[in-house]
């Protein structure tokens, strides 16, 4: 009988080991948000200097157009502002709409407190060349290993 119990007590200690780990691991659930665009972030010569993670990214990449990804870089709803954690993180944006179904990747660089903000070229890539007929779109997101942004 003490074995079993012995064993019994192992066994649930494992199981809350591991529901404890469950718990605190993060999740690649994919979010809802607004996708809109700006084409200041298509400009390859334009400084990093001028978004929120310049001070992050520009010893490295000067220039938007030297960015991991180029194009498909823009604000993202997870920076918060200068410095800001997120800067540099790679985001999988999935679009299904107006007879689009697509997935495309995006390099945060700059805030973007409604969702997403990305340039003319990635919003056209993500919907099919409709970025100015929609304006803004609802899309998911994913924060994704920066390796699929290029860097």
């Amino acid at each position: 009988m003490k074995s079993f119990i012995a064993v019994s007590s192992a066994i649930l200690a494992s199981l809350n080991l591991v529901a404890a780990v469950l718990a605190i691991a993060p999740t690649a659930e994919a979010v809802s948000v607004s996708v809109s665009y700006d084409p200041v972030y298509d400009v390859a010569g334009s400084s990093v200097n001028t978004v929120a993670c310049g001070s992050v990214l520009s010893q490295k990449y000067p220039t938007f157009g030297q960015l991991p990804g180029f194009p498909h870089i823009g604000g993202a709803i997870t920076i918060s502002g200068n410095g800001s954690p997120s800067c540099g993180k790679c985001y999988q944006l999935h679009y299904s709409g107006n007879g689009v179904d697509k997935t495309i990747t995006v390099l945060g660089i700059d805030t973007a407190p409604g969702g997403f903000n990305i340039g003319l070229q990635a919003m056209n890539d993500l919907t099919n060349g409709q970025a100015e007929q929609l304006g803004r779109v609802t899309a998911t997101y994913t924060e994704v290993e920066a390796s699929q942004c290029g860097a």
